[in-house]
């Protein structure tokens, strides 16, 4: 055989990798208010969120998302809960719903944020307090993201969807190799704002409008610190191996007092030590996640994030 042919056959050896890849993030503005929708303005986390676009590190590959709702598109669709019939009924990931659907349209899949949440090795999420709470877009987002912990990425196995052979994967010794926390490894910080109320409270911390205000008692409201509002997202990232550091879970007061009409995201420029909480909680994420690296897997999860339903 000639030298050349022989040569021609020799297996071809990938190139090594001698540079750190860029530190990847996603940043998710999370209320509901858009400009193209009812409200007709944009919302404070939209405005936050590009500030901190503008504050991280250059070199960063830096991914963002507003899931904001929009007159006549998609929004996120509900959880169906599978995982309370058999935890191996819940696919990772969610084969409940998929792409481009006509008849089930999801802005989840439609916005790929599942490969995007996969590929990245932060994230960063900002929002209002609604009614003690996370908004319900993101109440939403993070109740499909159930499946992130234990869900089953093997959907071939139960048929797609039969109940009675994902609760018997779930009894099998195979389940204990399947199931595992798909995103583990990566940091999440969570920075959300609120009014206490606006301008709707009255001397005694009871809200004006009230004809029976002794059935509202101030000092029994939930929470002593009004980050806590965003404790249920915070403690199901902590529980599927997400670290979201305290330092890291953030709130500041913004419109205290004010009409809900003087309290837009023009009129954060009144609010100095609001901004200043959020650019010093951004300097912190950016501290810890660049100490911390690039997460290991990425590339390997965001290929395993891909919807299997079409």
């Amino acid at each position: 055989m000639p030298e050349a042919a022989a040569a021609d056959r020799q297996p071809i050896q990938k190139p090594e990798i001698t540079e750190q890849r860029p530190l990847k993030v996603l940043i998710v503005a999370a209320s509901q208010r858009r400009l193209n929708s009812c409200p007709g303005l944009d919302s404070k986390a939209r405005a936050l969120m590009h500030r901190m676009l503008a504050r991280l590190p250059l070199g960063w590959q830096i991914d963002h998302e507003d899931i904001g709702n929009e007159h006549g598109k998609p929004k996120i669709q509900s959880c169906n809960a599978c995982v309370s019939s058999s935890m191996a009924l819940c696919v990772w990931p969610c084969n409940c719903y998929g792409p481009e659907s006509d008849h089930q349209p999801d802005l989840l899949w439609n916005l790929h944020l599942y490969e995007r949440l996969a590929r990245a090795d932060a994230w960063a999420f900002i929002g209002p307090i609604n009614w003690y709470g996370p908004s319900s877009n993101l109440k939403l987002l993070f109740d499909r993201l159930v499946c992130m912990n234990g869900g089953n990425p093997r959907p071939d196995l139960i048929e797609k969807k039969s109940t009675l052979l994902a609760q018997a994967l779930e009894r099998s010794p195979q389940w204990r190799e399947l199931s595992r926390n798909h995103l583990e490894g990566r940091t999440a910080g969570f920075f959300c704002y609120g009014d206490r109320g606006a301008d709707e409270m009255d001397a005694d911390g009871r809200p004006r409008l009230l004809a029976h205000k002794s059935w509202f008692d101030p000092a029994e409201e939930p929470f002593p610190a009004e980050r806590l509002a965003y404790q249920p997202v915070v403690w199901q990232c902590r529980y599927s191996g997400i670290e979201v550091p305290d330092a890291l879970w953030r709130h500041a007061d913004m419109g205290l007092g004010r009409p809900y009409a003087d309290d837009q995201a023009a009129d954060m420029a009144s609010e100095p030590a609001a901004l200043a909480a959020f650019d010093a909680w951004t300097d912190a994420f950016a501290a810890h996640v660049s100490a911390k690296g690039p997460v290991e897997g990425t590339t390997e999860a965001e290929r395993g994030a891909r919807s299997t339903t079409q």
